[in-house]
């Protein structure tokens, strides 16, 4: 497995190499742009999703994971408001569901959802994207009905007013629910076709309930294109290569509201970099790859060495004035 470009210490195939980037990314953004024209619209919310001082937890699956390793969605949103100084926090897992299944780590899925909650709400966001659907909707039409109560269980828990034990507790954030990117064709996805009919289903779920919850909503599924020409957009027609994310960059730029300005990947090169690298200490900053030893059950062991890890702080603020300038610094 190879890192990714700029970070050595997070292990992930670079599916899309940099020195093919610059070719596909014209192709890429004029398919967003048709889709952006003539598709479903991406989006649901009147009201600006996002404002100023806006602090963003994106929260899901190996989508969002992925995301924080190549920092391009959360550049197209940086840059595409530039007039707004907004914050993103990364909590994307691999394979993770609305059960937080692949969060337990040594505990049950029970206990890796209370401390799902509790990071978020110790991050105190004002915007919680939460980006779930694809991983569930391989239990089919049965699973549906479980994945409605579990998302709507998911959402009442993120938005739970804090307990107010003094004047200044914080408002519970605004919720942005965010449909997932379709099956694509690839030798190694046959029936995206079959996928996505089964996919549509928890999509639609996803749907009703930002609009019962008065909640934002990005509906990649509805916007983001199904071609998939010689694996432009994703080779194994799930993961998405450099040249997808561009797609769903753009995507959720506009449904955010943002400038077109988010959308030149050549120019934003510089920010995506730092937002990359400003991600990989917040990843170690909240899950630390020996946090068995500083957390967990064996922190008897190493767990005086945990007062180390909010050291990252400082150096997370420092990324994030780095990456504001650099975007200031946009022509």
């Amino acid at each position: 497995m190879n890192a990714v470009a700029g970070l050595p210490g997070w292990p992930c195939r670079d599916l899309f190499p940099r020195r093919a980037v610059w070719a596909f990314t014209a192709i890429a953004l004029l398919l967003a742009n048709c889709c952006l024209a003539d598709g479903p619209p991406a989006t649901a919310q009147a009201d600006p999703m996002l404002v100023d001082g806006d602090r963003i937890v994106l929260l899901g699956e190996g989508f969002i994971e992925r995301e924080g390793q190549l920092g391009l969605i959360e550049t197209a949103l940086t840059a595409g408001h530039p007039q707004a100084t907004l914050e993103f926090r990364n909590l994307g897992w691999n394979g993770d569901t609305v059960w937080a299944e692949s969060r337990g780590v040594f505990d049950s899925p029970a206990e890796g959802y209370r401390r799902m909650i509790e990071l978020v709400g110790d991050l105190q966001p004002t915007v919680v994207f939460v980006a779930y659907g694809r991983n569930e909707s391989y239990a089919g039409p049965e699973g549906i009905a479980a994945f409605r109560e579990q998302l709507t269980r998911l959402c009442d828990d993120l938005t739970r007013p804090a307990p107010a034990d003094n004047d200044q507790a914080p408002q519970p954030p605004r919720l942005v629910l965010v449909t997932p990117v379709p099956f694509l064709q690839a030798s190694t996805c046959p029936d995206a076709d079959r996928r996505n009919e089964l996919l549509a289903a928890y999509a639609e779920v996803i749907r009703d309930l930002a609009a019962s919850t008065d909640s934002g909503l990005i509906d990649l599924f509805a916007a983001f294109p199904r071609t998939n020409d010689n694996g432009l957009l994703s080779l194994d027609g799930i993961q998405l290569t450099r040249a997808g994310y561009y797609e769903a960059a753009a995507i959720m730029r506009a449904a955010t509201g943002g400038s077109p300005s988010g959308d030149d990947p050549a120019q934003l090169e510089p920010v995506r970099e730092l937002v990359a690298a400003k991600n990989e200490l917040f990843f170690h900053r909240w899950r630390p790859a020996n946090e068995t030893y500083l957390f967990l059950f064996r922190r008897h062991e190493q767990g005086n060495n945990a007062v180390e890890i909010p050291q990252f702080d400082p150096l997370i603020a420092e990324a994030e004035g780095r990456i504001r300038a650099a975007v200031d610094a946009l022509p």
